[in-house]
């Protein structure tokens, strides 16, 4: 029987409905591709204070997306082409506030004051012994118990004819997580209409103080599954080895003829059963060639089934290379995803791990009246 729907207005009021459902896109769905370069503002929920955290979406003509939250100055998605056009997120995350606040293992977030390990969780600077927080085994991590990844920034927007960005400042007062002196910190996602997404950081401090900053986003280029099919080229002849805690031994050593050696592209998945360590994995500092100081090109990534490509340019002197050897499976991310063991690969543009306790390390030390600066950029292409 057919059922005449001008004479069933509850009808097509429902069928309406349905196509609304199943058309509205979710917080994780694909984003369309439109105009110039763009950037939105939409609410990410609402800290337990009452807080509430703002997601910027910079989007440009080819539908590449980068969506950064206040909280953590995270980046949270970055949607890019494969070789069909096909668009994917390409970092590891959730798809609520809740995950970033509560099982978050740094994914896409600004890490600080100082990124990485500091042996003991203790240095001495001018004369005086500063104690930090040990919270990874015996050393201090990624800003300690309540670093940068942790804390809310404030931001604001702005647009250019090739570009859209979005700039987060956080101030950090004297003595945060034990550190000496006010630290300003701005850091600004630019997105272009070429698709780079560019970071550029700067910081001021009133008091002598180490700073050591990086983003720690986690990257698939295929979107999930493990990352040991990812071929990996890294301009680094030299990596720092570590102690069983991690902790750099101050040498710096060559990578030929070593799992290290990158200098060549080479899956990386090739060697990484021979890293030393338990779980089995990389979790290296890096020597760029270039010594830091000027932008410089460090590495390329690419994922064959997609053909994806990205490259990572830098200011820093060194990439500490994690292959994601702490996920089990057991963290669930955005659209349900697993996030399996080796589901990753995180490339963290910083100064070398205890830099503030190497003297032959290049220093992070920050004085009144210098500027802290860095900045790293992600050149994506697909063939």
């Amino acid at each position: 029987m057919r059922v005449q729907l001008r004479s069933c207005p509850w009808m097509l009021a429902l069928v309406l409905m349905i196509a609304c459902a199943t058309t509205r896109p979710g917080p994780g769905d694909a984003p369309p591709r439109e105009g110039p370069v763009t950037v939105r503002s939409s609410p990410f929920g609402t800290l337990p204070d009452g807080t509430e955290i703002i997601r910027y979406t910079l989007r440009n003509p080819h539908g590449m997306t980068a969506r950064i939250i206040t909280y953590g100055a995270t980046l949270t998605e970055l949607w890019v082409p494969d070789r069909d056009g096909v668009l994917g997120d390409v970092v590891l995350g959730f798809d609520d506030l809740e995950g970033y606040r509560t099982r978050s293992p740094y994914f896409g977030a600004i890490v600080g004051r100082v990124a990485n390990r500091i042996a003991g969780g203790r240095f001495r600077l001018d004369g005086v012994e500063y104690r930090l927080a040990t919270n990874n085994g015996p050393n201090f991590l990624h800003g300690g118990q309540r670093g940068f990844d942790k804390v809310v920034w404030s931001a604001r927007t702005a647009t250019g004819e090739h570009d859209a960005s979005v700039r987060l400042t956080y101030v950090s007062p004297d003595g945060e997580e034990g550190f000496p002196g006010t630290l300003t910190v701005q850091v600004v996602y630019t997105l272009t209409d070429d698709d780079v997404l560019r970071l550029d950081y700067t910081a001021t401090t009133d008091r002598p103080t180490p700073v050591n900053l990086s983003n720690h986003t986690y990257w698939n280029l295929r979107g999930e599954g493990d990352i040991l099919g990812h071929v990996l080229w890294m301009d680094a002849d030299a990596y720092t080895p570590v102690d069983e805690t991690l902790i750099p031994t101050g040498q710096i050593a060559p990578v030929r003829g070593t799992p290290m050696d990158f200098t060549t592209p080479t899956p990386v998945g090739a060697r990484i059963d021979q890293v030393p360590g338990i779980p089995v994995g990389y979790d290296h500092n890096f020597v760029l060639r270039s010594g830091g100081g000027r932008l410089a090109l460090a590495l390329r990534l690419s994922e064959p089934t997609t053909g994806r490509l990205m490259e990572m340019w830098t200011t820093e002197p060194g990439i500490q290379f994690y292959s994601g050897n702490f996920l089990d499976g057991t963290l669930v991310g955005k659209r349900g995803i697993p996030y399996p063991f080796h589901g990753a690969i995180v490339l963290e543009a910083q100064h070398f791990p205890d830099s503030v306790n190497q003297p032959g390390f290049p220093s992070i030390v920050l004085r009144p009246g210098q500027t802290y600066t860095q900045t790293t950029l992600y050149r994506f292409t697909a063939k």
